[in-house]
């Protein structure tokens, strides 16, 4: 049996009066869902939508609450981190992490910086150990795979794209999966949004497809 976590972090819908206000992001990890629950109909699926429930931003005392041993927590600091260990639990059970997102200043919403502030945690999904040297973080977790969807409002944001140094997206969060567990990592996205022309649609298609193929045999 597997499970899925799906995260969406786009501020839209996808139910708006006029179609070109929906979530591209949201529409594309949908079609994704879709395929792989057919292939995986006994299977769990956590969801969250962090446009509409935005997790909080760390704090002085959340930090202090997370360095406290359990056993000496107050019932303050527990509450604190209640959302996390949450959190947490969901992603320990999931065997594939779907990320759905889109690109905001070239990067990540802030919704979705803070789901990862929640989650990537010490002693929790990484441990710390200054004998392992000039590298002492290392992941508890293990085995997982993420498949990220995210849109573009230009284009050019791929490895030898025109504007592949400024994609401040796919690499960041290709670099905190390592800290999710992650070991397998895929990438789709959908370009060209703010022209709205064919390029555009013929974006839109080349990612359904690629998300079809992917949940066929992820």
């Amino acid at each position: 049996m597997k499970t899925l976590l799906r995260i969406d972090a786009s501020a839209r819908r996808t139910d708006n009066d006029k179609p070109s206000y929906n979530s591209i992001s949201k529409s594309l990890a949908q079609l994704f869902c879709d395929h792989w629950q057919a292939q995986n109909n006994l299977s769990e699926f956590i969801y969250r939508d962090l446009g509409d429930q935005v997790p909080p931003a760390i704090t002085q005392d959340w930090i202090a609450a997370v360095f406290t041993p359990e056993e000496h927590q107050s019932t303050e600091q527990q509450r604190l981190l209640a959302l996390s260990d949450c959190l947490i639990d969901e992603l320990q059970r999931a065997d594939i992490i779907l990320i759905s997102t889109p690109m905001y200043n070239y990067g990540m919403p802030a919704a979705l910086k803070a789901w990862f502030d929640q989650v990537i945690r010490i002693n929790r999904t990484f441990s710390f150990d200054l004998k392992r040297g000039d590298f002492p973080l290392r992941p508890i977790l293990s085995g997982k795979k993420l498949v990220l969807v995210y849109s573009c409002g230009e284009f050019g944001f791929g490895e030898e794209g025109i504007r592949a140094g400024m994609n401040h997206l796919s690499p960041h969060i290709k670099t905190l999966s390592h800290y999710l567990g992650v070991e397998q990592f895929y990438e789709v996205r959908s370009e060209y949004q703010e022209f709205a022309d064919e390029r555009h649609r013929a974006s839109i298609k080349a990612a359904s497809a690629s998300l079809t193929e992917l949940a066929l045999k992820i």
